[in-house]
């Protein structure tokens, strides 16, 4: 479904991401871990032309994305939940929810409606259809995001750091909803710091430093056996 080749990007004179080789199969669970500043948001970002390589390629779907074609290509594919929820606070959840389906994919106001509630059920918040976000728990506001991404019926959801601005005892709400939707054919991207997580969901981890690829494998390779030393570090400190 996605594969960076040989992708560098600088920001300035800061090199971001140093020679990124990554493969994402479909219906895969990919979970991206490591330091503050590693590259991973950057790598995410990349995967949809939200951010262009300095260098380097992106497929998706086998289809080399292009800043010509990067709107149709990546926009068509992929969905994504950010960090923040980035919600329209005059608008409903079920505003929220329809406003791409009838703007973008023409679907009437009937149809949008039976796909939102569709999606909201799964989220467990058929019942704020008619809530505005500034209503909702941040984990409420972030699960309406990931309903809004269901919505759009892409093959891959591209999550960067979905619960790192909730309170802690809003994560978990959230990271159950993900692990459901890992049940489903959906072709999963997560950035994320929440290690339970990815040991529960992911096919595979990879972790990142100073802008490359240290390491991935297994959540069982990766947590009981890692071989690198940073990751060994990093895991040591994070997991005590």
């Amino acid at each position: 479904m996605i594969k960076l080749k040989n992708v560098n990007k600088y920001f300035g004179a800061n090199h971001v991401l140093k020679d990124i080789n990554l493969e994402v199969a479909e219906g895969e669970k990919i979970v991206i871990i490591g330091p503050s500043g590693s590259g991973k948001s950057t790598t995410v970002r990349c995967m949809n032309f939200l951010e262009q390589p300095t260098s380097g390629e992106v497929y998706v779907d086998g289809e080399q994305l292009t800043e010509k074609n990067k709107l149709t290509m990546a926009r068509s594919t992929s969905a994504m939940v950010f960090q923040q929820f980035n919600l329209y606070p005059h608008m409903t959840v079920l505003g929220n929810l329809t406003l791409g389906l009838m703007k973008l994919q023409k679907k009437s106001k009937k149809e949008a409606d039976e796909i939102a509630f569709k999606f909201l059920d799964t989220v467990g918040l058929r019942e704020k259809a008619d809530a505005y976000p500034a209503m909702l728990s941040g984990g409420q506001q972030q699960r309406v995001a990931i309903a809004r991404a269901l919505c759009s019926q892409k093959k891959v959801i591209l999550f960067d750091e979905p619960t790192s601005a909730l309170d802690p005892e809003t994560v978990q709400e959230v990271l159950d909803v993900m692990i459901k939707l890992s049940e489903m054919n959906i072709t999963m991207v997560v950035v994320t710091h929440e290690m339970g997580f990815a040991k529960k969901v992911a096919d595979r981890v990879i972790f990142m430093d100073e802008g490359m690829i240290v390491e991935e494998g297994t959540p069982q390779h990766f947590f009981e056996n890692p071989t690198n030393e940073r990751t060994k570090s990093f895991l040591s400190k994070i997991l005590r």
